[in-house]
């Protein structure tokens, strides 16, 4: 039952979403991919440096993108499969979405700042660039990243919570014009209107499970490999040429080796598989 409320009060907030951004001509929607295979999947290894971020938001959802004008084209993803949905933005920053999570972002990011606006779940892994800083958009807090990879949760019977693994972020409180600096191994929440930081253990941190279960929905080779390199600490699949990585595929994995992983993906797309030292070669 609390699903289905859940739900209806997503697609109530979705709903006004789409016919703003319709009305206003906006709206760019994600085409489904042209291969779909569902693949046994990968395991997991290490956590990925990251910042967990815990976010209430809750009955309505938050999307309101302080862009300057002109408007960019803004596209959405939305997950409601519990595969955990992986997305590669334009920057080449990693964003994994768990279930019942949304995104916000411009097709095109402009020359001062990247921004997108979220509801839910979701793991971040952040492309450094150098006068273009990575902001998200909640409905409670406004979270800038500064060189790091980074997760963010969002539960509707939880308090805002950011816990950093690697890196720093800036954490600003919307009303009462509060910020914070949080650094690799401490947690921020927010308790009656204030940010509260703590140190944590970054043991206690589950980072792997956005990795556990991942679903790719028309991503190129090179960005589903890029996402399954990120939690391998030992053997990485790469392939030999440029024309391979643009390959697409819309692709389910789930808790298995590498080299599963490897010739599976192979196999989904007539590739040949050979192992070298560290690394699975994928070539045509």
């Amino acid at each position: 039952m609390k699903t289905d409320i859940y739900k209806i009060k997503t697609d109530q907030a979705w709903n006004r979403l789409y016919n703003r951004l319709d009305n206003d001509r906006l709206l760019a929607k994600v085409d489904e991919g042209r291969h779909t295979r569902t693949l046994s999947s990968w395991k997991c290894y290490g956590a990925v440096a990251a910042v967990l971020i815990g976010i209430v938001c809750g009955t309505a959802m938050y999307w309101a993108l302080s862009f300057k004008e002109p408007v960019p084209n803004l596209l959405t993803q939305e997950n409601l499969s519990a595969f955990t949905l992986a997305t590669t933005l334009e920057d080449g920053s990693v964003v994994l979405l768990a279930e019942e999570t949304s995104l916000l972002y411009p097709e095109h990011f402009i020359a001062d700042k990247r921004e997108v606006s979220m509801e839910g779940n979701a793991f971040f892994d952040i492309a450094k660039k150098q006068g273009q800083p990575f902001l998200i958009n909640t409905e409670e807090v406004k979270i800038e990243v500064l060189g790091t990879a980074f997760s963010v949760q969002s539960n509707e019977n939880a308090p805002f919570r950011l816990s950093v693994q690697r890196g720093t972020v800036r954490v600003s409180l919307k009303k009462g014009n509060q910020e914070c600096y949080v650094k690799a191994g401490e947690t921020v929440t927010v308790q009656s209107q204030k940010l509260i930081v703590q140190s944590v253990d970054k043991e206690s941190e589950d980072w792997n499970r956005f990795f556990k279960h991942i679903r790719f929905k028309d991503e190129t080779l090179a960005n589903i490999l890029k996402v399954m390199n990120l939690s391998s600490d030992s053997l990485r699949i790469l392939v030999d040429s440029p024309a391979l990585e643009e390959r697409r595929l819309t692709v389910e994995v789930s808790d298995e080796s590498p080299e599963v992983i490897a010739n599976l993906i192979a196999n989904a797309l007539n590739l040949k598989c050979i192992r070298q030292d560290n690394a699975y070669y994928l070539s045509e």
